[in-house]
């Protein structure tokens, strides 16, 4: 764990240059806009270790995939949302040495992002090896108003010198993904062209034949005034660039402007490519930075408005709670039903910016309650469009008929995982995504996307389940042999509790769906009938007899559900107990080691008792908290947000918050030593699930919003706004006092403490523990 970003409500502040961090600072640093992304590289050359990453939301190639052991069923490629153009550059020579921290006297360094404002800034002062000494100050956003926007100040001052200032800005489509399975360059030059202070590259992808044109247009003041120097331009393959020298003297400043835009074949033609980009440098240009950058931070302001949580007295929790949400903001915006969420977002490369279950697991709830219903509905729009590609890839695996397979890994709705007990085997992901349905509907009460949308969805996952679970002669009971659970500690084992639970609900779900269609669309379910060749009447004997005879292990001694068969035969030695030395166990012990041992990489059982609570006592819950959480590790960045939820749910407030702080500063504090590929964009959902659902005690219940709120010891108050059902509400808890006020027309039904209650349009309701 490293604790060296400064504490503050609303800015990430790194005070100091440390080059064994700078990898992760790029991550925490990372600014987008739903769009694109940009890792926070420094705009000069920096030749000491850096990860170079620009990223195009739905841009991407497919690395072919690269195994010692083929087997039957394996995707042919891992899909990567590819590093794209680096439009950030501009690099600086003085009196003819050019401008490198890895090779200069860094005399001091700040880097900030400011998270209210969407702003990423830089300050450094630094001694060439010449002796010259400049102080710069960088700034750069990624418009959230005009999303195809970027905009750069940099600023440069010799504190101790005259002679004469390089600076050369580019765009360089020459880039390569760290973890490109063959070492290969994914990026063919179409055209380019440039004119003095302004250019145009256009690339496109091997394989998939996106189209990416990326403008850039400069200016460059010298204190204050137009420098009008003569202009150099510069080509090479993949690449253009300018040069312009600026004769200067002690205590001047140099400002370079810098706009790019980037536009793609993805929204429109390609024929049409550069003409969009050039309108869009036009309008850039025509506005200018303070204009750019005024739009944008109100676009931020309006985001936070309905989406902030406040902390009272405690910085760093606060610091955390903005961080998560700033990076769910700007990941993710809902515009487009064709995009997703990547477990790390645009912010590197692990994970290949494609799509998992996180999404369904623990980004939904976040966009249910913070933004317009059409982009939560979005995310499940998505998964129904990739509905014959599960169909399809259940059928590469043996199933037969129309039952899907959703894929582990995915930005097509093909499966592009290439590891087998995960491939194969982690199948519960199918239930996070008929989950999903459920929980779509169940917080905005539109149960018309179940027809058919909803349903279509289900019945194929249902019909997999149907398929996937045998008949255990022995024990009179059906079984779920060969799966993998959300601990991938835990390979290729029988009746994982999880992934059977979620088995069992969802054809249990299904079968209410089936109920309301037939009551509620008569005519419609007649259709789907036909469409789908659902034979109604055998199919759902089977899932009824299913639900009825599930086997789950069961521990009598401790009155647990048992993770999988056998769990009990491992020696339960709490990790607790494990020196210091031994963490994470994920880079410090073999895989033999780590399989055989009872450690638990992320909730597992305790996933079914979070998303089921109602299905088990309060007992039950506390008994099974108390069996697992000391031997979890929480190795996944999804682990600890459960786990606080729960904790909070039976009462554990200490453990609650400790929980809740981990997942909240993950990765500003890094607490896995994996931040440096990137952010846990996803697990960041469950950060807010952690304070909304864990401290606010939130769920939605027959229609109406249930509040069982605390306060952590250590907080004064804590307060979050939360859309339900169009309205739109603030919520306060000081000791003893909770407070809801209604800031829209529409009226609310809630339940606080157990007690249900109307809040009325613009109106404001007090409860007293």
């Amino acid at each position: 764990m490293k604790k060296y970003i400064i504490h503050n409500e609303w800015k990430i502040i790194e005070e100091g240059f440390r080059p064994e961090y700078n990898r992760i600072s790029e991550s925490i640093f990372s600014i987008g806009n739903g769009r694109m992304g940009q890792r926070a590289n420094f705009e000069e050359k920096y030749s000491g270790d850096s990860l170079q990453g620009a990223y195009l939301a739905g841009i991407y190639y497919p690395d072919k995939t690269r195994v010692g052991w083929w087997k039957n069923g394996y995707p042919e490629y891992f899909a990567k949302i590819i590093n794209s153009t680096n439009w950030i550059g501009i690099n600086i020579w003085v009196n003819g040495q050019e401008l490198d921290l890895a090779r200069a006297k860094i005399l001091s360094f700040r880097r900030e992002l400011n998270m209210q404002h969407g702003l990423l800034s830089r300050s450094f002062e630094t001694e060439l090896p010449n002796g010259d000494r400049v102080a710069v100050t960088a700034q750069r956003f990624v418009s959230i108003d005009d999303t195809e926007l970027g905009a750069i100040r940099y600023s440069i001052k010799a504190l101790n010198f005259s002679g004469e200032l390089t600076v050369s800005p580019y765009l360089d489509g020459d880039v390569k993904n760290e973890d490109a399975n063959y070492d290969e360059k994914f990026w063919i030059e179409i055209q380019k062209e440039i004119s003095k202070s302004e250019g145009y590259l256009t690339l496109e992808t091997l394989k998939t034949k996106f189209q990416v044109t990326t403008g850039m247009w400069f200016q460059i003041l010298k204190n204050n005034q137009p420098v009008s120097s003569e202009i150099f331009n510069t080509e090479s393959e993949r690449y253009i660039g300018v040069t312009q020298k600026i004769n200067i003297e002690k205590d001047d400043e140099i400002i370079i402007e810098k706009l790019a835009a980037t536009v793609s074949s993805m929204n429109y033609k390609k024929s049409g490519l550069l003409k969009k980009a050039k309108t869009a440098i036009a309008r850039a240009q025509k506005a200018g930075f303070d204009t750019l950058f005024e739009n944008h931070k109100n676009k931020w302001l309006e985001k936070w408005e309905t989406s902030d949580i406040k902390i009272n007295d405690d910085v760093a929790a606060q610091q955390g709670i903005r961080f998560n949400i700033f990076q769910l903001n700007q990941t993710y915006t809902g515009e487009d039903e064709r995009l997703n969420i990547g477990p790390k977002g645009f912010t590197g490369e692990k994970y290949g910016g494609v799509t998992y279950w996180d999404t369904e697991a623990y980004c939904l709830p976040f966009y249910l309650s913070t933004a317009p219903l059409e982009v939560s509905r979005n995310l499940l729009t998505y998964r129904h469009k990739h509905l014959p590609k599960a169909i399809e890839n259940a059928q590469k695996l043996g199933f037969k008929g129309n039952a899907a397979l959703y894929p582990m890994v995915t930005i097509n709705g093909e499966e592009c995982h290439n590891e087998w007990e995960i491939t194969f085997e982690e199948i519960h992901r199918n239930g996070a995504i008929a989950y999903a349905i459920y929980n779509y509907v169940n917080y905005t009460g539109d149960k018309e996307y179940l027809a058919p949308y909803g349903f279509e969805v289900l019945l194929a996952i249902s019909r997999f389940w149907s398929q996937r679970i045998s008949w255990s002669e022995k024990k009179q009971k059906f079984v779920m042999l060969g799966v993998t659970g959300p601990n991938e500690y835990e390979n290729n084992v029988n009746n994982n509790f999880h992934t059977s639970y979620m088995a069992v609900w969802t054809l249990k779900y299904t079968l209410e769906v089936i109920d309301f269609l037939k009551k509620e669309f008569p005519f419609l379910f007649d259709e789907l009938l036909k469409k789908w060749k659902f034979n109604e009447l055998t199919e759902t004997a089977r899932w009824q007899e299913i639900i009825e005879k599930m086997y789950f292990p069961f521990d009598e001694e401790n009155q647990v559900y048992l993770q999988q068969d056998g769990f009990k035969d491992k020696e339960l030695i709490p990790v607790s107990e494990l020196s210091n030395e031994n963490l994470p166990i994920n880079q410090k012990w073999s895989w033999d080691r780590i399989l055989r041992s009872c450690y638990i990489k992320q909730a597992d059982t305790l996933q079914s008792m979070f998303w089921f609570e109602d299905d088990f006592s309060a007992d039950d819950l506390k008994r099974h908290f108390d069996f697992y959480e000391p031997l979890t590790v929480h190795e996944s960045s999804l682990s600890p947000c459960v786990h606080s939820i729960l904790a909070a749910k039976i009462g554990y407030e200490e453990k609650s918050y400790e929980m809740y702080l981990r997942t909240a500063r993950l990765d500003l504090d890094d607490y896995n030593n994996d931040t440096d590929d990137g952010l846990h964009i996803t697990s960041m959902g469950g950060t807010w699930m952690a304070f909304v659902m864990g401290f606010g005690g939130v769920r939605v219940k027959n229609g109406r919003l249930i509040f069982h709120p605390f306060l952590p010891k250590k907080w004064k108050n804590w307060s979050f706004r939360i859309n339900f059902r169009g309205a739109h509400l603030e919520v306060t808890m000081k000791k003893n006092l909770f407070t809801i006020i209604n800031h829209s027309e529409k009226e609310a039904q809630v339940e606080v403490w157990g007690k249900q209650v109307t809040i009325n349009g613009n109106s404001k309701k007090e409860f007293k523990s």
